[in-house]
This record gives structure tokens, C-alpha cells and sequence, in this order.
């Protein structure tokens, strides 16, 4: 016998999961690294007509990571988190929170990242989870799906 309680939570923790997979023509080598090489990353991290200029890593499992994404109209978007698994080239894990102008992040997500080799290059998926909503969870829908047509376009 099922509990209904925790067939409405996993329900509802469907409803705020966010997976979208991508096929790219590279190595999973090249595509992890697209992830962890800042030189890599801020030419397709964002949405389109965002750019990436500030960044702060530290590779490796418990190091913290920030990056603030600026709009076609100037608006800074700080976003950071912490690495929580790192396992080239085939898994990383990092938190995700929207940085309030205050100075305190949002909410965090985990956002997971996996790569596995395919007949042609690498096979990407990306789950994150838990967001406040529906709603946060498409918003983030959109901006990832442009970063990675981006990121396509550094492997083309």
C-alpha cells in the first residue's frame, strides 16, 4: 500500500525537477572541461545576448564557484555555489543560488551534470533540482537551453 503523502511529494518534486539532454559533437573530455575551464565556460555560460565577464572557481569537491551573468541591458546577475562532486570527465555536481541584491543567496538547487561517450561525440544530462516552482524551474529551462545552443556552437 502506497502513502498518499509521499506519492504527492514525489509528484511534487517532479514538478520542480528541471532534465534537459543534449548530444555534442566532442569528447566528454572536452565537454567537461567546457564546464570547469573558465576561458571555456564564460564563452557560453548564460542565455543569449548574456555575457559572462567575472568569474571565481575552486576545483575541487567543497570548493565554492561564482560567476555574474550581465544582460543585453546592463543588469548584474550573480549566481554561485559550492562543487559537491567532481569526476572527470563523466559526473559533476555543483549547488546553484541566485545571489539578492542584499548580498544573501536565494534559493540553492543541486544541479548535476553527466557525460557519457556517444557514437559521435557525448551525450549530456543535466538535472536540477528542487526549485521553488514550476515556474523557476521553466525560467531556468530557457536560460540553460540557450547556454548550451551557445555551447554547440564552441564545439562547431
Amino acid at each position: 500500500m502506497s502513502d498518499p503523502d509521499q506519492a504527492a511529494a514525489s509528484g511534487d518534486d517532479a514538478e520542480r525537477t528541471l532534465v534537459i539532454e543534449r548530444v555534442f559533437k566532442a569528447s566528454p573530455e572536452r565537454v567537461f572541461k567546457a564546464w570547469t575551464d573558465p576561458a571555456v565556460l564564460v564563452t557560453w555560460w548564460g542565455p543569449a545576448g548574456f555575457t559572462t565577464r567575472e568569474f571565481e572557481f575552486d576545483l575541487r569537491s567543497g570548493g565554492k564557484w561564482r560567476t555574474v551573468l550581465h544582460a543585453p541591458d546592463g543588469r548584474a546577475h550573480p549566481v554561485s555555489g559550492v562543487y559537491r562532486e567532481i569526476r572527470p570527465p563523466t559526473r559533476l555536481v555543483i549547488t546553484w543560488a541566485w545571489e539578492e541584491a542584499d548580498g544573501r543567496r536565494g534559493h540553492e538547487t543541486e544541479v548535476e551534470v553527466t557525460f557519457a561517450p556517444t557514437g559521435d561525440g557525448t551525450h549530456m544530462r543535466l538535472v536540477q533540482r528542487l526549485f521553488q516552482s514550476a515556474a523557476a524551474r521553466d525560467n531556468h529551462r530557457h536560460g540553460w537551453t540557450q547556454s548550451f545552443d551557445k555551447l554547440e556552437r564552441v564545439f562547431a
